[in-house]
């Protein structure tokens, strides 16, 4: 049941997409990179644009248009759920891939995301609740740190730093603070969604990984890369009075980005 509602909400999200042409457009164009050197990749990967092929799902998903583009086969190190936008890290052989997933698995890599909710307590800077195995077999802990940014109306902008990489931890820590997501189809509040929707023509999850900081593999030097927010986010928050979060900030890498010329 859980994967046949993962698919009908896959498809919702592909065929919102599908009728808004700045979405269409954006899926074919070629997938933008962050960062590159010889071992891995950072991209900025699109809202609505599954990571891996679904049933039912007929657009071609990230990792085969990645790999189209570069000539290549290449390997994710984590997961952004289908309609998070932002930084994802993509390693360029499986031993790179391993080392990375190391990193992962030893909470050394920071992660920040933006994130647009229907709540706004600026009190709120840690949710300490376990979250359920993918399995279903038991329960294992999961933190989430926030900074309250600001205000518009009953909706709060936080940035959220999960300390532990459970699945849909952000979106499912946020629901149980009574925080849910703008756009969230699956935990959030369908009045809310509606609301963005009508009266700001957004139609999208309001999840942005905002940024990577992890090791090289083969040097040990650090790697910073921030994702810019995409044009439809960066609209809604300029048109809600909270426009200072809507650029973010350039690119700043420890290591030279690559061009994004093109890409």
């Amino acid at each position: 049941m859980e994967e046949q509602l993962e698919r009908l909400l896959a498809e919702n999200v592909y065929r919102t997409h599908l009728t808004r042409g700045a979405s269409q457009k954006e899926w074919n164009d070629p997938v933008q990179i962050l960062y590159q050197d010889d071992d891995l990749l950072v991209i900025n990967k699109p809202s609505g644009l599954p990571v891996h092929r679904g049933r039912g799902v007929e657009t071609p998903p990230l990792l085969q248009r990645l790999r189209d583009q570069m000539g290549e086969w290449v390997y994710p190190v984590h997961r952004l759920d289908g309609g998070t936008s932002g930084a994802l890290l993509i390693a360029r052989t499986p031993e790179i891939a391993a080392r990375l997933s190391q990193q992962f698995e030893a909470g050394s890599v920071e992660k920040r995301y933006l994130a647009l909710c229907r709540g706004k307590d600026p009190t709120l800077t840690r949710v300490e609740h376990a979250l359920a195995r993918e399995d279903g077999t038991e329960r294992v802990p999961a933190v989430t740190d926030l900074t309250f940014l600001g205000s518009f109306e009953r909706y709060g902008l936080y940035e959220v730093r999960p300390k532990t990489g459970r699945k849909h931890q952000i979106r499912l820590h946020l629901k149980h603070m009574s925080h849910p997501i703008i756009g969230d189809v699956r935990y959030g509040k369908g009045e809310h969604n509606m609301l963005f929707r009508e009266r700001f023509g957004f139609h999208r999850l309001a999840l942005h990984a905002l940024s990577l900081r992890f090791t090289s593999p083969r040097t040990g030097e650090p790697i910073y890369v921030e994702a810019p927010l995409p044009f439809e986010f960066r609209s809604l928050l300029e048109a809600i009075g909270l426009a200072e979060f809507a650029s973010g900030a350039p690119v700043d890498p420890v290591r030279s980005p690559a061009s994004t010329d093109g890409a």
